[in-house]
């Protein structure tokens, strides 16, 4: 399975902010939209992505007054991102040893889509039950 299908799955909404957004406007985004993190995007140009872990990090360092910074401040800025070909278990390998939980899907040069841990991990259970359904079918005509 690839990339692709869990987008084709999911859909390509993707949820951004700007990096002068203030940390609290942004904790808020995540809340209200129930995701882990958003993308901070300038002039339609990748800049950095936030995360919980981010801003929890970020509050546990400094205190509470760095929710009145821009979230450029805080933000993760070198980006790693992946492609719609690449494939999921490739994906499950690099997230699981680069410890994040979200990454953008760009291709070229364009940001289509953004796949979580919990997005791959619906995938492989609608994968398993397929798989489960097709032998139990098989055993039946057996």
């Amino acid at each position: 399975m690839t990339v692709r299908a869990i987008l084709e799955a999911k859909g390509r909404q993707i949820v951004a902010i700007e990096p002068d957004t203030l940390l609290a406007s942004a904790a808020k985004v995540l809340a209200d939209r129930r995701i882990g993190a958003v993308l901070v995007l300038s002039r339609g140009r990748l800049q950095g992505i936030l995360s919980e872990r981010d801003v929890v990090r970020s509050i546990g360092e400094f205190g509470a007054a760095v929710l009145t910074l821009p979230v450029s401040a805080v933000m993760t800025r070198n980006v790693v991102s992946c492609r719609q070909t690449d494939t999921v278990g490739s994906i499950m390998e690099l997230m699981t040893n680069r410890k994040f939980r979200h990454l953008p899907v760009v291709e070229n040069g364009e940001i289509i889509g953004v796949i979580s841990i919990g997005d791959i991990v619906k995938s492989r259970l609608r994968e398993f039950e397929n798989e489960q359904q097709a032998l139990q079918d098989y055993i039946k005509t057996a």
